[in-house]
């Protein structure tokens, strides 16, 4: 691994960009520490399912598809968005860890993550 891969820095133009591993690594740890959890989901035979459920006390959930920075969600994966979200779930796409706080917020306070 060189060192662009590990700091997450391109040493051409030294601009941090944030792997979608790191942002779900802030993620988790934000969600612990505003009293939450938010573990993997993997739901084997159903694909482009969003990466992680947040759960708060008082029932208060949502789902989370964590990308790369400027990366979109796939076809598949909107369609599992609007599925959840027909189903009234809160689903939510992070691409910048500075989306992490509104987004807890927002479940916590049960925003409209449409």
């Amino acid at each position: 691994m060189n060192n662009d891969q590990k700091t997450g820095v391109d040493s051409c133009d030294k601009t941090f960009r944030a792997s979608e591993k790191q942002i779900e690594q802030r993620l988790v740890e934000a969600v612990r520490n505003a009293g939450g959890l938010a573990p993997k989901f993997v739901s084997p035979g159903w694909d482009g399912v969003p990466d992680r459920i947040v759960l708060f006390p008082s029932g208060r959930m949502a789902f989370v598809e964590l990308k790369r920075p400027g990366k979109k969600m796939r076809p598949l994966q909107m369609r599992r968005k609007k599925q959840l979200e027909h189903l009234g779930f809160e689903v939510f796409c992070v691409d910048d860890p500075g989306q992490i706080g509104g987004v807890i917020e927002k479940i916590k306070m049960g925003g409209d993550a449409r």
